[in-house]
């Protein structure tokens, strides 16, 4: 069913009647099964929809328009397709007990992947789904690869009965679809030789594939699925040895790296990080690819914004495993804006010492760094460990966490965004 939940004043969908609550049928004759169906089959200029009204009667609309005006209406989020994997290496799998609800959802839906760039295994994925896929050309697609070969997929996602991947992606890519691919790397599982036949393997679809990252394990101090090794310099260093080695051919045969190790990787390795040219259109920067590096883009190019602070003390709350690299950026702000900037590493302490990424800190971990931090006149925290709701992952609120502290507080995605003069952000009080 496809449920209507807001109509744009104004819009085609107003002024025939749809109002919120509708129920959106069909398109053409067409049952609509979710919003891939409104999107791609009200595509054309003149189109039938039938539909139910929220008092029960049925209707049908004929509509015609012109250049593409949009319908003007907002659905109900589809059921999200569950994950039918326990993956060795899932995060889902390493949480605590007692957070939200919403939390412990292993989705794992082809249309995310299309609509979101949310990764899909495509284990779930049956005959009727292959044929939508090509159908409506859902491309670029993202793909958890993580292993080709049969077996070895198996094994990583725990799912004896995981379907054959490239099986999957050559029918894809036959029918002109195309993916960008992630393979998580657990030593000793999918490393080695399993990851030269994965890589070969998806090489061997062509332009099919436009990229793979490769992102090492990652675990938390509740993770009871996995018993493979450590992600520890040594094998980072393989792995970034490996990339090197298929960047190179990328090059050479195609013009492009195609592989891409992800920051992670560097930073156990102690290896510089790319510059921007490396990294091309940052297709996986969600992926943790480049993302440090755009980073440091973004502060640079945001300099010239940056009023003067003489005299502010700021505070910089961040992870384990950004602190290396904070110094030097730390360096450029306050030489643009005359103020003094801390900076405080903190532990994740809901996850554990394993878990070093700044967006994973919790309510609590910036309660403890800043709650005694009188000396500070504002300080910036990852705006990335919170989300749409306002809340970090320990259920913690921002709004509760920055009026228990002692200096104005702000989320900040690159230090510009929370300095800049733009309505003073800076200088406000709380809201």
């Amino acid at each position: 069913m496809v449920r209507v939940t807001r109509v744009q004043p104004g819009s085609i969908a107003d002024e025939i009647g749809i109002v919120p609550g509708t129920e959106l049928l069909a398109v053409n004759e067409r049952p609509l099964e979710d919003f891939l169906d409104w999107e791609f089959l009200t595509a054309d200029e003149a189109f039938i929809v039938s539909a139910r009204l929220p008092d029960g009667s049925e209707v049908e609309y004929d509509i015609e328009r012109e250049g593409g005006e949009p319908m003007g209406v907002e659905l109900a989020p589809p059921t999200v397709r569950r994950c039918a994997n326990r993956c060795e290496f899932c995060f889902i799998e390493g949480l605590p007990k007692g957070l939200r609800k919403g939390l412990y959802i292993r989705d794992d839906d082809y249309r995310l992947s299309f609509a979101y760039g949310n990764f899909a295994t495509l284990s779930n994925v049956k005959e009727k789904d292959i044929a939508r896929i090509l159908e409506y050309r859902l491309s670029p697609l993202y793909v958890s690869v993580h292993a080709t070969p049969w077996e070895a997929r198996k094994v990583l996602l725990n799912n004896p009965r995981v379907p054959n991947i490239v099986d999957q992606l050559t029918r894809l890519a036959e029918g002109g679809i195309q993916f960008h691919g992630q393979m998580v790397i657990v030593p000793g599982l999918n490393d080695g030789d399993v990851l030269e036949q994965s890589l070969t393997d998806l090489w061997n679809l062509g332009d099919a594939v436009m990229s793979v990252a490769l992102v090492p394990v990652g675990v938390t101090q509740f993770s009871h699925l996995y018993n493979g090794k450590s992600m520890d310099a040594a094998n980072a260093r393989r792995l970034l040895e490996t990339v090197h080695r298929w960047e190179e051919r990328g090059l050479a045969e195609r013009g492009d790296r195609w592989v891409f190790g992800s920051d992670e990787l560097y930073l156990l390795s102690d290896e510089p990080l790319p510059d921007m040219e490396h990294y091309g259109d940052f297709s996986q920067i969600e992926n943790g690819v480049g993302a440090v590096t755009s980073l440091r883009a973004r502060v640079r190019d945001g300099l010239s914004q940056l009023p003067r602070l003489d005299g502010k003390k700021i505070g910089i709350v961040t992870g384990v495993s950004m602190t290396p690299l904070m110094p030097e950026l730390l360096d450029l702000l306050r030489e643009a804006t005359g103020a003094e900037f801390s900076l405080i590493t903190m532990e994740n302490s809901l996850f554990g010492p394993t878990t070093t990424t700044a967006g994973l800190l919790v309510g609590a971990d910036i309660r403890k760094a800043l709650a005694d931090r009188h000396d500070l006149d504002l300080a910036l925290i990852p705006a990335e460990c919170i989300n749409d709701d306002g809340l970090f992952l320990d259920e913690e609120s921002f709004v509760a966490v920055r009026e228990s502290l002692p200096m104005p507080v702000y989320p900040s995605y690159d230090f510009i965004d929370a300095l800049v003069p733009e309505g003073d952000a800076a200088f406000q009080p709380a809201a």
